[in-house]
This record gives C-alpha cells, sequence and structure tokens, in this order.
C-alpha cells in the first residue's frame, strides 16, 4: 500500500532540491537537523532535538534537482520514500511524496495512512512557508 501527496512550491526545482540535501537548510521547515548533505549510498540520521527523538535514512537514489529515494524505519522492513520534482515554466515546482510499503488492514492500516498523509501535508506545508516566504519557526510547532 502507498501513499501520495503533492504540493506547488513557487521556488525552482534546485532550491526545493537543496533545501532537504543541504544539511544546513533541513532545519528550516522539517528536522532540527541532518548529519549529512543526502547523497545515494548514505545513511543519515535525522534528528528532532524538541522531541528527542532521531531517525536514520538510506538515500537509495538522488536524481539532481528531479528526484530523492529513501527508506526509513526498520532496516529491511521499513517504508520507501520517493520525493519527485518537475519544475514548471514558471519557476514553481511541483512535489510530490509518495510513501510505500505499509502493512496492516482494516482500521488499523487506514488510521496509519491518515497520520502519515497528515505528517506529509504538514512537512509540506512548512517547506512552502519557509521557501516561499521565508518562515523558519513552524517546524516543530505539532504537539501530540
Amino acid at each position: 500500500m502507498n501513499n501520495l501527496t503533492k504540493f506547488i512550491i513557487r521556488k525552482p526545482a534546485h532550491e526545493v532540491f537543496e533545501a532537504f540535501v543541504d544539511p544546513s537548510k533541513i532545519a528550516n521547515f522539517w528536522f532540527s537537523s541532518s548529519s549529512a548533505r543526502w547523497e545515494a549510498g548514505k545513511t543519515i540520521t535525522l534528528r528532532y532535538e524538541e522531541y528527542n527523538a532521531q531517525v536514520d535514512i538510506k538515500i537509495l537514489e538522488v536524481d539532481t534537482h528531479k528526484k530523492i529515494i529513501f527508506q526509513w524505519g526498520a532496516a529491511e522492513a521499513g517504508n520507501v520514500v520517493t520525493i519527485t520534482l518537475t519544475e514548471q515554466e514558471n519557476e514553481s515546482t511541483i512535489i510530490e511524496v509518495k510513501e510505500e510499503g505499509f502493512t496492516g488492514s482494516g482500521d488499523e492500516l487506514l488510521n496509519t495512512m491518515l497520520d502519515n498523509k497528515e505528517g506529509w501535508v504538514y512537512m509540506l506545508s512548512c517547506l512552502k512557508a519557509y521557501l516561499e516566504f521565508g518562515v523558519t519557526n513552524l517546524r516543530a510547532a505539532l504537539l501530540k
């Protein structure tokens, strides 16, 4: 099972791409830190200092300014996330996030996928606010 989320960011694809792969930029909209620049074959540690949490991701593929594919979660059974960037003629970028690998059934699967979708929409909203308007303080605004 997979989950798909799409947004338009009114910035060129190279700026959207760099927001993810450059460790100095990701803290402006998503995680508080990234251990290294995202490159194929690397394992990156992403931290949320506010929640005393971290996750390791394995970068599976990078197509500069176009696509990033990574795996997170359990080492062998983790979900795979594909971030695709499609630049438009007006220097806007359509960003598509697809996460695959969900298991379960019924209400459990539905609740997992709804939580997942909510997380991607929030992250993409923070990315849009950061790149289009310079807002950098939304990242850790959610409370559980």
